[in-house]
């Protein structure tokens, strides 16, 4: 059950980034960004972002999930799963945004699975 959680958080926390992205690039933010705004007028339209609210919420609640992974095993067996959300938050990128990644970059991701999957078997 401990790494269903672990695979929760980081499926929370890969899809919180997406919806940051996606939040950060609505015309409204971007706008205000792009510097015909003051600062205030920026942090403003980004906090009224329902896309950004919904992003940082999502990225909280797998906060907390997380914390009740750290309560039951060791943060040494833990975290290497964190770097899965590279891996997630990459895929997602490229599903959900369009976004494109390099060879190289599916060469880095193929690196980090097989990492992982060291350290788990060397459980």
């Amino acid at each position: 059950m401990t790494y269903v959680l672990i695979l929760f958080s980081v499926c929370l926390s890969a899809f919180s980034q997406v919806i940051l992205r996606f939040g950060m690039t609505r015309p409204d933010v971007a706008e205000a960004l792009a510097g015909g705004a003051s600062p205030l007028q920026a942090i403003g339209a980004i906090a009224r972002s329902p896309f950004v609210i919904g992003g940082l919420a999502c990225y909280g609640f797998g906060a907390i999930v997380w914390l009740l992974v750290l309560s039951r095993i060791p943060v040494s067996h833990a975290y290497p799963f964190v770097s899965l959300g590279i891996v997630l938050t990459a895929l997602a990128g490229v599903v959900a945004l369009g976004e494109s990644i390099s060879l190289t970059a599916c060469l880095g991701i193929l690196l980090i699975i097989s990492g992982i999957l060291c350290i788990a078997v060397g459980r």
